[in-house]
């Protein structure tokens, strides 16, 4: 295996928590020990080593995608510093040491994803969407691709139907895929602009732009307020804080806020 170094402290464990929390994850499969994923139409294995993780195969292509995976685009420094001054957060980030918040690479992928999860447990989503992906994806050693863009658009609701989705679901992802909205652009728009070209998409609301965001953009100032799992986080951890009275409070840093109060409160 090739080694990738990565920022300390670093806890590939605590990364990778939601890999294995909600059920087994075709697309980001824990598999005896490491993380699989598919890139480029290869299997790539991300296993814990010291000071960073062992990546089989390593290359341009593959280490950017586990930088991805592995949150590298956050300053978790800076975040560190400022928590220092929160009653909760100074104690709920030096507990997690390591935890970097992993994002999902894959502008479709993370915009499908998040639409699948609307208004259902995080464990149904996941079997709707690995239904998907054993449908419409490719298999390449123990984990599988999301489905591309293009097999997508030449599914229709019926296709759709079989894996779970309900009838605006099936809609709304035949909807993003045959869009001509460019994804992969959004990157270089601010954030009120982004939001707005998604929820021009039928069946694409605050919630899932903010998700998207937070998950795939790794935009600092993202704050999924209408999360129910943030809600109750925040509520349960500030004396029952109102989430959307909450953002103010984690200015600069709502994104990872966000993402470490979560886990936070999964892990008590």
């Amino acid at each position: 295996m090739a080694f990738l170094p990565l920022p300390q402290p670093f806890d590939f464990e605590l990364t990778t928590e939601r890999f294995r929390r909600f059920g087994r994850d075709l697309t980001s499969l824990w598999h005896e020990g490491g993380l699989h994923r598919v890139v480029g139409g290869r299997e790539v294995r991300l296993a814990a080593a010291p000071g960073g993780v062992d990546v089989e195969p390593l290359d341009a292509e593959t280490e950017a995608v586990a930088a991805v995976v592995l949150g590298l685009p956050f300053d978790l420094d800076a975040f560190a510093a400022w928590a220092t001054g929160d009653e909760v957060l100074a104690v709920a980030v030096p507990r997690l040491a390591g935890f970097r918040p992993s994002l999902w690479p894959d502008p479709f992928d993370s915009l499908v994803g998040t639409v699948i999860a609307q208004q259902v447990s995080l464990q149904s989503a996941l079997a709707i969407r690995n239904r998907l992906v054993q449908r419409l994806g490719v298999r390449a050693g123990e984990a599988w691709a999301f489905p591309t863009r293009e097999r997508v658009a030449s599914s229709d609701e019926a296709e759709l139907r079989t894996c779970g989705f309900s009838r605006a679901k099936a809609g709304t992802v035949l909807g993003i895929a045959r869009s001509d909205l460019d994804l992969a652009a959004l990157a270089e728009l601010p954030d009120d602009e982004v939001k707005a070209r998604l929820t021009a998409l039928r069946g694409v609301g605050e919630w899932t732009a903010d998700w998207f965001l937070a998950r795939h953009l790794a935009r600092p100032h993202a704050w999924p307020w209408g999360d129910l799992a943030l809600r109750k986080a925040v509520a349960s951890l500030y004396g029952g804080l109102d989430v959307r009275d909450a953002r103010a409070r984690f200015h600069p840093h709502e994104n990872l806020s966000a993402h470490y109060l979560l886990l936070a409160q999964r892990t008590p």
